[in-house]
């Protein structure tokens, strides 16, 4: 039996180029709750997961030093919203200045459901995930 039982996202921690630009699409764009700051690490609550940012020129010391060579240091990370109201999600966004860059229905921790995508200030894909699609027996 396997000992790891994962329940969720707990966190991921992003290296960013510019912190100001970062906390604005995070805290005031997504609505992340700021929880803590300490030293050179920004803690935002995102739903029950947590989104940690660091200025790449304080990286060193982190677990994984050389992703702060890159200019993006994942792919995407996914973010559950309670509710999906599609255009008005594009809206905002691009109210804000946020490109949308694909949308549709996609697979997820829950199932399939829809999905945007968009980009936070250092080029990390973002997908903000609706909810999923009910499984039917049929």
């Amino acid at each position: 039996m396997n000992p790891i039982q994962i329940k969720k996202l707990d966190h991921v921690v992003l290296l960013v180029k510019n912190i100001k630009k970062s906390i604005h699409f995070y805290r005031d764009v997504l609505g992340c709750i700021e929880t803590r700051i300490s030293k050179n690490l920004y803690q935002y609550q995102a739903g029950i997961s947590m989104i940690d940012l660091v200025p790449k020129e304080h990286a060193e010391g982190l677990s994984n030093a050389t992703s702060k060579k890159n200019s993006a240091n994942m792919d995407h990370f996914a973010l559950t919203l309670e509710n999906f109201d599609e255009k008005a999600i594009v809206a905002y966004l691009e109210d804000n200045d946020i490109k949308v860059e694909r949308s549709g229905r996609r697979f997820g921790a829950d199932g399939y459901g829809p999905s945007i995508y968009c980009r936070d200030p250092d080029g990390n894909f973002v997908e903000l995930k609706g909810p999923s699609e009910s499984i039917s027996n049929g």
